[in-house]
């Protein structure tokens, strides 16, 4: 297994890099949680783009890649949401101009003569008051549903450009060739992965800002970054975020070469960018100051998109505690 980019993938990044600094600029997202800017033009961008089509499991470490940059751009769009929660629950249901969003929890089936019956709310949907198409995962199995069928409420949370919804299904039905069968737990995996890389890429985000902010503030005479204490924050920071890289894109190979470690791989690249975005989310905010806390300084935007990850899809004590089971059972 092959733990460095090829050439191939190299030029990738570096396109992929290119393409959202232009696209995807922080005055963009500034624009889309000050003023409301509609987000659907880069959405389409993307779409064009053929990134959207990134649904093969063999193409997991060229998906990590974007999702990596897009974190790092604090995209507003719902690719995130749709390429690696919805489209693994898909299969090759997926239309690659089409929106969507997962319902991992909450909802229950039952037969009825027309088909299926679905029931119940999951409180925090990512993209679901955006999405076009819902992926909902039952006991009786994933169902497919279309937006129309159910009563959506973006919830109101920290992250100004990202979109939570409360999901509610009362009474769907839903036909027998709407039920998908697919490998649900392969799918959480490319979640988990997707999610975990998002976060390294706003982590770098946060890096970077304050290495700038360390080189151009200046403190009795000298650049704040001459300091010992800053110094180490920011080592600190780095090797955090690299750890964190180094298990998501390990997550995204075992993912593509279907190697049965896809599952411990997924909990530790989500576990590690748990435990990064605290550190670098405190030494960051520690490393501007003041001024970190101000709403003009775009720090916040990664700081906000980093956490607000943490929270979705379990937390790194969580996934500490999945691995920890995983390797006890191996050693009984």
């Amino acid at each position: 297994m092959l733990l460095e980019f090829d050439a191939d993938q190299r030029l990738w990044q570096e396109t992929v890099r290119d393409a959202v600094g232009k696209q995807c600029p922080a005055s963009f997202v500034r624009n889309v949680a000050e003023d409301g800017a509609d987000p659907s033009p880069l959405w389409k961008t993307y779409v064009d783009a053929g990134w959207t089509e990134l649904t093969d499991a063999e193409n997991a470490v060229e998906l990590a890649i974007v999702l990596e940059e897009l974190g790092r751009a604090t995209d507003p769009t719902p690719f995130l949401a749709t390429i690696s929660q919805f489209a693994p629950l898909v299969g090759d249901r997926f239309d690659a101009g089409t929106a969507g969003s997962a319902v991992y929890a909450g909802v229950t089936a039952y037969r009825d003569a027309d088909g299926w019956v679905l029931n119940g709310t999951d409180r925090f949907v990512l993209d679901g008051d955006r999405a076009e198409r819902f992926a909902v995962v039952t006991d009786a199995g994933v169902f497919l549903v279309d937006a129309e069928q159910v009563t959506t409420r973006r919830s109101a949370i920290f992250d100004p450009v990202m979109h939570v919804a409360e999901a509610s299904f009362s009474g769907v039905h839903v036909a027998d060739a709407d039920r998908v069968e697919v490998d649900t737990e392969k799918a959480r995996h490319v979640a988990l992965m997707g999610m975990a890389i998002t976060m390294v890429g706003a982590c770098q985000r946060i890096l970077d800002l304050a290495l700038d902010h360390a080189k151009s503030r200046y403190q009795f005479g000298v650049p704040i970054g001459s300091f010992q204490a800053i110094q180490h924050k920011a080592v600190d920071m780095h090797v955090a975020i690299e750890r964190a890289r180094a298990l998501s894109y390990f997550s995204a190979l075992t993912i593509a070469a279907d190697d049965p470690r896809r599952r411990l791989a997924a909990a530790m690249a989500k576990a590690s960018a748990g435990e990064c975005q605290a550190l670098v989310f405190r030494h960051g905010l520690q490393t501007f100051g003041a001024m970190g806390f101000t709403w003009e300084n775009d720090l916040q935007f990664a700081l906000k998109r980093a956490k607000a990850g943490e929270l979705l899809l379990g937390g790194a004590a969580e996934h500490r505690e999945l691995i920890a089971r995983e390797f006890d059972a191996a050693h009984i």
